[in-house]
C-alpha cells in the first residue's frame, strides 16, 4: 500500500512514519525542501500551491493523508491561500489520479469557526472535503503534543519552573502524536478504514470530559519532576495587550496573534464524545502522563529542556 502523505515535515509527520514500519506501508510526502533519507518514504519536492508536484505526489498512491496548513498567518486571505486553496487543489488531483480515500486532518478550531480565521479556514476546507466525491473521513484533533514538538515546549519549561501563565479557566482536550499517526494509518488502510467513509471524527486521549488547565498544568508538573504548579490564568485583555506588544516588536515573526489570542480564551475546547472513533477502529493507548514523561525525556535529550 502507498500513502500520499502532506504535512510530513511536521512532528506529526514523524510519528507517521514511524508507526508505517514493518505495515508494509509506503509513503509519498511533500516537502519545499531537501531532507534525509528515511526508509519507506519517498520524498517530493513542491508545495500544495504546486499543483505539478501535487500530480506527482498522488500517482500511483491508494490513499492521500492530508495533514499541512497553516496554524498562523496575516489574514483571513493568507489563510484561505494555504488551508483551503491547498486542499481544493489535492483534492482535484487526487480524483483525477483515481485515488478514493482521502483523509483530512483538520482542528477542533473548525467547530467554532467564527471565533478564528484559522478555525474559519479549516471549516471551509472540510466543507471541501466533503463535498469532493472521495471517500473522505475528517478528523478534528485536539492539542497534540509528543516528541519533535515546538508548540507546547514552552509549556513544558513553564512547568519546570513550577509556574505556567494559563489563558482564562476552560476547559481541553489533548492527543499524542503517537496515537492520532496510528488512527490516521488505520483509517488509511482501505481494508480496515472503509467502515470510516464520510465520518468526522474528534479524537483525544480518553479522558471523559478533558482536562481543566489547572488539572493539565499539574500532569504536567508531575511529568517533568514537579510535585506541584502554580497556574495563573491571565485575563484575555492582557493577552491581547501581549499580542499587540509582540507584533509591534516583531511582525510577521509574530507567535501570539489576535487570532490565536480568540483562540486560547475561548473555554470549552473539550471533544464530542459522540464523535470518537468507535473502540474496535482505533482507541487511544498512551496514558497522558506517561505520554507527557516520554515528550519532557526527548526534550532533554536535545537539550531543549532543563534537567
Amino acid at each position: 500500500m502507498k500513502i500520499a502523505l502532506t504535512g510530513g515535515t511536521g512532528f506529526i509527520g514523524g510519528h507517521v512514519f514511524n508507526n508505517t514500519a514493518g505495515r508494509g506501508i509506503g509513503i509519498k510526502a511533500l516537502t519545499r525542501r531537501p531532507q534525509p533519507a528515511r526508509p519507506g518514504v519517498e520524498w517530493i519536492r513542491g508545495s500544495l500551491e504546486d499543483e505539478d508536484s501535487l500530480k506527482r505526489l498522488v500517482s500511483s498512491c491508494q490513499a492521500v493523508i492530508h495533514m499541512a496548513g497553516a496554524i498562523k498567518a496575516d489574514d483571513r486571505a493568507a489563510f484561505a491561500r494555504i488551508n483551503l486553496t491547498g486542499t481544493e487543489k489535492l483534492l482535484e488531483v487526487a480524483k483525477d489520479a483515481g485515488v478514493t480515500r482521502f483523509i483530512h486532518v483538520s482542528s477542533l478550531a473548525a467547530r467554532e469557526s467564527e471565533l478564528s480565521d484559522y478555525g474559519w479556514s479549516k471549516a471551509q476546507s472540510e466543507e471541501k472535503v466533503r463535498a469532493s466525491g472521495l471517500d473522505w473521513t475528517i478528523i478534528r484533533p485536539p492539542a497534540v503534543y509528543g516528541s519533535g514538538d515546538q508548540e507546547m515546549l514552552e509549556m513544558f519549561r513553564m512547568a519546570v519552573r513550577g509556574i505556567m501563565l494559563m489563558p482564562p479557566a476552560g476547559r481541553l482536550s489533548v492527543i499524542a502524536a503517537d496515537d492520532l499517526s496510528r488512527l490516521l494509518l488505520t483509517l488509511a488502510d482501505p481494508k480496515i478504514g472503509a467502515p470510516s467513509c464520510h465520518q468526522l471524527y474528534e479524537v483525544d486521549d480518553g479522558h471523559p470530559e478533558g482536562w481543566s488547565q489547572n488539572e493539565f498544568a499539574q500532569v504536567l508538573g508531575h511529568a517533568v519532576g514537579r510535585p506541584s504548579v502554580r497556574v495563573v490564568h491571565l485575563p484575555k485583555k492582557l493577552l491581547s495587550f501581549a499580542s499587540h506588544a509582540e507584533i509591534w516588536l516583531r511582525g510577521k515573526k509574530a507567535r501570539l496573534t489576535q487570532d490565536r489570542v480568540r483562540y486560547f480564551c475561548h473555554p470549552d475546547w473539550v471533544i464530542n464524545p459522540t464523535l470518537r472513533p468507535q473502540p474496535s477502529l482505533w482507541q487511544p493507548q498512551i496514558v497522558l502522563e506517561e505520554g507527557l514523561n516520554e515528550t519532557a525525556i526527548w526534550y532533554r535529550s536535545r537539550g531543549w529542556l532543563k534537567k
